[in-house]
């Protein structure tokens, strides 16, 4: 299951450098996750400072 990025992003970009596939970009009002490109490692999760990122 992929994860998403909620509300509460505060758009620093951890996450995108976090991610081992690439499937994080800075979208119309935060970050988001390409649910086709997520391989559901959690490492986005990880470097969240704001814990924005969970499981779809």
């Amino acid at each position: 299951m992929a994860y998403v990025i909620g509300d509460d992003c505060v758009s620093c970009g951890a996450c995108a450098g976090g991610c081992p596939v690439g499937a994080i970009a800075e979208g119309a009002e935060h970050y988001e996750i390409d649910a086709d490109s997520c391989i559901s490692c959690g490492a986005c999760a990880g470097t969240c400072p704001s814990g924005a990122i969970s499981e779809a």
